[in-house]
């Protein structure tokens, strides 16, 4: 046997540690323990230094892990590179607050929000994306299928650092020449649903508290679709988490479909219709920071446009893929991204709004949304203060605001991302409910990452665990492009909406755009025991 033959032999955790043995206990412990500090946290100032505040012992800091359904998916682990570090249990537990938050034994689903934070902190990176390139390059090179792509506002501020560029570099022209010369047939923004989301949005918050004025002056109480707060219902991960621990509270979820997924379905019906292509023949493609996006696309009822056109099996969206498989895929087709030249997105589903691309940060959502509510209230663009609403940005986990909006008063807003700091507001509003205490705000928006889709499960690790300077930089980039690169910052002005809804959908949450635009929610806590304390 060839001595070299050994080196092509995979070596597990497992493995390497049982070899330890052999080498005697002394020489083990010398080499398990030579590089500890006592005092100092075993992870010492690298990337462990959040939990580990005290010496661990022999062999290492051994925490355990997330469990992992084999078929979820958005993530999978390879075991061959767990070392048990206990990082993503610790993000799930201690940053999202789904781990420890239901009773052992489990049920019959392991319960995962598909949120992705764990491969974020993984420093080994065990825990990944569900990898989709194959199929994805599959479709783009059979002939006979028009394939088409979006990219979400978080993906332009990001991918420029798997090519060796700055934090929060701007790369939008660039990722469509890109996604270009890979060879899809249309590469669509992200940021026209996200301003068609707001449209469909904002007017059922405005229907939400006229109703709920309404039944207050006639001593009634507000449910669904009048129940305030309105909760934003973008982020999959947020969804599926109220889902499972708060089913009570989804009378409070917006209707709405996520801006990913009513460009699919947009894309499968009016697109198809314009260009005369039979949906399905189209092949829709979703570039997101978000791994809970994949989770999204398979919902049940994400299949609007396929229903429209008889044919229920078809999705609104086929693919999904992270920033980071789209820079995979880039790199794998030898693309050099910081060389090429800036391309715009295609027409008809191309144009976007400052509104639209605040979507990418915490609390822009919730600052889009106030913009246009304001215009569709009063009939009047909304004054400067509120195109830079400082109140909502910024890292920190939950904030507040309220201003005075002609006609309505006083509008309450929260902001919450992370959603172990989502659940603080969550215990709120329904211990209020219980008490028979009036809503204390009229809108929420959450989101599952922290920070928002600027960090989300898909994003690139820059810094591991997450870091707030990467978060920094990004977000300031993001704002950066609303405030002096794009030409509008109000989705109410987005002419290919506007032109979305004179030609084919008819009004904002209208029978049309109810049809293809808004979605239902299903009780998923009848798979766990919920805990309210880890």
């Amino acid at each position: 046997m060839n001595n070299n033959d050994t080196n092509d032999l995979p070596v597990s955790r497992r493995f390497f540690l049982k070899g330890l043995g052999t080498v005697g206990m002394a020489g083990a412990l010398a080499t398990l323990s030579g590089c500890k500090d006592a005092g100092k946290p075993s992870g010492g100032e690298g990337w462990t230094p959040q939990q580990y505040n005290a010496p661990g012992s022999w062999p290492v800091q051994v925490r355990g892990r997330v469990p992992i359904d084999p078929n979820n998916p958005s993530i999978v682990r390879d075991d061959r590179k767990c070392i048990l570090c206990g990082q993503c249990a610790e993000a799930c537990e201690h940053v999202q607050s789904v781990e420890g938050y239901y009773e052992l034994p489990i049920k019959d689903d392991i319960t995962c929000v598909n949120c992705g934070q764990c491969a974020l902190w993984c420093p080994t990176g065990a825990i990944s994306e569900r990898d989709d390139i194959d199929k994805v390059l599959q479709v783009i090179s059979d002939t006979k299928l028009h394939v088409i792509v979006q990219t979400a506002p978080a993906t332009r501020i990001a991918i420029g650092e798997e090519f060796g560029m700055p934090a929060g570099s701007i790369v939008e022209g660039k990722m469509v020449a890109a996604l270009k010369q890979l060879g899809f047939d249309r590469v669509f923004d992200t940021n026209f649903s996200a301003d068609l989301t707001i449209m469909e949005e904002g007017t059922e918050l405005v229907g939400r508290i006229k109703a709920a004025g309404a039944a207050h002056a006639e001593g009634g109480h507000g449910h669904a679709p009048t129940a305030l707060p309105q909760f934003t219902s973008c982020s999959p991960g947020w969804v599926k988490f109220c889902e499972y621990f708060y089913p009570d509270l989804l009378e409070n979820m917006s209707t709405c479909k996520s801006p990913q997924q009513m460009l699919g379905s947009v894309a499968k019906s009016y697109y198809a219709k314009k260009k005369g292509i039979d949906p399905n023949q189209i092949v829709s493609v979703a570039i997101m920071p978000c791994t809970a996006k994949k989770f999204e696309a398979g919902r049940g009822e994400m299949n609007s446009a396929g229903a429209a056109a008889g044919n229920p099996e078809l999705r609104d969206v086929d693919f999904v893929l992270t920033t980071r498989e789209l820079a995979r895929m880039i790199k794998g087709k030898g693309i050099d991204l910081a060389k090429l030249e800036s391309q715009p997105y295609d027409s008809l589903m191309g144009e976007g709004t400052g509104a639209a691309v605040i979507f990418a940060a915490t609390g822009g959502v919730m600052e889009a949304a106030i913009r246009s509510g304001y215009y569709l209230i009063t009939g009047q663009n909304p004054p400067d203060a509120l195109l830079n609403l400082t109140a909502v940005r910024g890292l920190q986990g939950v904030k507040e605001a309220s201003l005075e909006v002609p006609g309505v008063g006083e509008l309450r807003v929260a902001v919450a991302s992370g959603l172990g700091n989502a659940r603080q507001l969550l215990d709120q509003i329904r211990a209020d409910k219980a008490a028979g205490l009036p809503p204390r705000y009229h809108f929420i928006e959450f989101m599952a990452c922290p920070g928002g889709c600027i960090s989300g499960g898909g994003q690139p690790k820059t810094s591991v665990p997450p870091s707030d300077w990467v978060r920094k930089a990004r977000m300031k980039s993001i704002y950066a492009i609303d405030a002096t690169i794009y030409k509008k910052r109000l989705s109410h002005e987005n002419k290919e909406v506007l032109d979305l809804y004179a030609d084919f959908l008819g009004k904002p949450n209208g029978e049309m755009a109810h049809k293809l635009l808004h979605t239902t929610y299903t009780d998923r806590s009848v798979h766990l025991r919920a805990k309210t304390k880890a």
